[in-house]
């Protein structure tokens, strides 16, 4: 008796432990632990009293060492790192999260810090709040974090950044790269705070090889702004995501665009690349020859990673010719199905496009609105053919044919240089142009991507219920790769209307999955898309990927929080 009431003490004073314990158990294995003393009791047996008094010498030493373990679970950083809480107990970047806010432990930067980073950078450094806001709350993202960055930080040289980096690894602080601020899964969230670094300073083109077709830049550099300067060489970079976005963050994402039916994504026109990594060490992953079967792929490792293994200072890009002659052409269907249905049948033709966009019927009706044009308000494709002028006129001959098999109809064509232009700027701006519908929404943007089988069934099922739910929604879609994105507008203000949009984006998600799909095509994890990469990928892919960011970044300095599910343990 003496020795059960002695025990129940002994639970009750290690009921921290034993409850994040428990916790742990229940969420990595599945096991149901029950948590009432009614459910204990229906435990308790003969076998249980017999365990109960064979344990009296573990039950002293656990209770010696309960007080060391609650210190440790709550102060001591992990390499299994506990999931952030909200206050409604769901884990952050966990399954069962609906909170679109990301918090983190913050602690104050130390002013050795401080001191450190203002000899390395000089003037090249702020702690304005304002400034700090700007950089930890990213236009475009759905997804908010508690906190912002507590120093901004604008290197100039890689150099400079490598000492940046080392401080701030000794230090433990942590480091969020920064470039155009175009992603929009809060991939350049500051959840803990800590340094920001804003490449946009380091935007030079450090060498162009004419006749190697590349071009070495630094990350801080546009695309746009790359293009402008490779036109008089009769060359481009073909990846075209949002406007604004730098060389480095589409490495950092591996972005793609409405080219990468034709040239590929971020992944296939990086022929190698530089990476300062958590310890200040610079890594350049190849050469540039155009293949290489020399060891491990560290290009394609850094490709994707999202600053969480390292902070990418130099990019040697696959470059293309401007195509001789191109024709755009567009056409109206009865059913987004049917215009999705046309898109596959064009990939499965043969006939080598270089763009297929769709756009749903609410999304000509926002281009309407915003551009004052009269479009018809149906959903429709969007074709560009490149190659000689015979070809493109050949290839879109072919188009329209199969285009009128399946109820296509106002099929009209452009190849004049203006012509064309004023066609593509109807996609290049639909996201713009939706606000016209709702101007004080905030917008929700999403994209998952399936096997191109299966697109037309992925957004006939979305449609469904994006034209069921009280909210304005868009469709696009990168349709010759089976990339699917939609806009969901609501009212920042109203709590159910951003509920009702990321229902809507979990359906799309998991019914991409479904579909033998991924939960992003091209815009990346960040935060935002975490949750979903256990059911995508499984424990062990994930569990793999946390042992390589151990392995680099022990003390979990490069953009924590982001990319790997919190709650994975190695």
């Amino acid at each position: 008796m003496a020795l059960s009431s002695w025990i129940s003490r002994l639970r009750s004073s290690s009921r921290p432990v034993y409850t994040k314990f428990m916790n742990y158990l229940s969420h990595e294995h599945g096991a149901t632990v029950p948590r009432s003393p009614a459910a204990v009791e229906r435990l308790r047996g003969p076998s249980f009293s017999h365990w109960e008094s064979s344990l009296l010498p573990l039950a002293f030493t656990v209770s010696a060492g309960s007080l060391a373990l609650h210190s440790y679970f709550n102060n001591c950083p992990s390499c299994c790192e506990a999931p952030n809480l909200d206050q409604t107990d769901k884990r952050i970047g966990g399954t069962d999260n609906t909170n679109f806010v990301v918090k983190g432990s913050h602690r104050e930067v130390p002013k050795e810090l401080i001191e450190e980073l203002s000899i390395i950078c000089k003037e090249n450094m702020t702690m304005d709040y304002d400034e700090r806001y700007y950089h930890g709350k990213p236009q475009n993202s759905f997804h908010k974090a508690q906190n912002i960055p507590d120093v901004i930080v604008f290197p100039r040289t890689e150099e400079e950044v490598s000492k940046i980096v080392v401080s701030c690894n000794k230090h433990k602080v942590p480091i969020v790269p920064y470039g155009g601020a175009t992603s929009i899964e809060g991939h350049t969230l500051s959840p803990s705070g800590g340094v920001c670094i804003d490449m946009t300073q380091m935007k030079c083109i450090k060498s162009l090889n004419v006749k190697d077709m590349d071009v070495v830049v630094e990350p801080g550099i546009g695309w746009m702004d790359l293009n402008e300067y490779l036109e008089p060489y009769g060359l481009f970079f073909p990846l075209d995501p949002g406007p604004g976005a730098t060389i480095g963050g589409m490495c950092a994402t591996r972005c793609s665009g409405s080219l990468a039916v034709r040239y590929g994504t971020m992944r296939e026109n990086v022929i190698n690349l530089k990476a300062v990594l958590a310890n200040g060490d610079i890594v350049k992953t190849g050469s540039r020859a155009r293949k290489s079967a020399a060891g491990y792929d560290l290009t394609r490792l850094m490709i994707g990673s999202e600053g969480t293994l390292g902070v990418i200072t130099e990019v040697t890009l696959r470059l293309q010719k401007i195509p001789q002659f191109s024709v755009v052409a567009m056409c109206n269907f009865p059913t987004i199905k049917d215009a999705a249905d046309v898109a596959i049948a064009t990939m499965m033709s043969g006939i080598q496009v270089s763009r297929v966009e769709l756009l749903d019927e609410v999304q000509v009706r926002a281009i309407n609105l915003a551009n004052g044009k009269s479009l018809p308000e149906a959903p429709t494709l969007m074709f560009e053919f490149i190659g000689t002028e015979a070809y493109s006129r050949e290839q879109t001959l072919m188009v329209q044919k199969i285009a009128s098999e399946h109820y296509g109809s106002d099929f009209v064509f452009a190849e004049e240089p203006e012509a064309k232009k004023e066609l593509w700027k109807i996609r290049k701006e639909a996201l713009w142009a939706c606000f016209a519908m709702e101007p004080n929404s905030d917008a929700l943007i999403t994209d998952v991507c399936v096997p191109l089988s299966r697109l037309a069934e992925l957004i006939s099922t979305s449609k469904q219920q994006l034209d069921a739910s009280p909210l304005v929604c868009t469709v696009l879609a990168h349709a010759g790769d089976g990339n699917f994105h939609c806009v969901v507008l609501f009212d920042p203000d109203n709590e159910e209307q951003r509920k009702e949009a990321e229902r809507l984006n979990r359906f799309m998600v998991h019914a991409a999955l479904d579909m033998d799909g991924t939960c992003t095509g091209e815009h990346g994890v960040g935060t935002g898309k975490m949750k979903y990469l256990e059911k995508e990928l499984g424990t062990e892919a994930l569990q793999t990927m946390k042992r390589i960011k151990a392995a680099l970044d022990p003390n979990n300095i490069m953009n924590p929080g982001k990319l790997i599910p919190p709650h994975i343990c190695m």
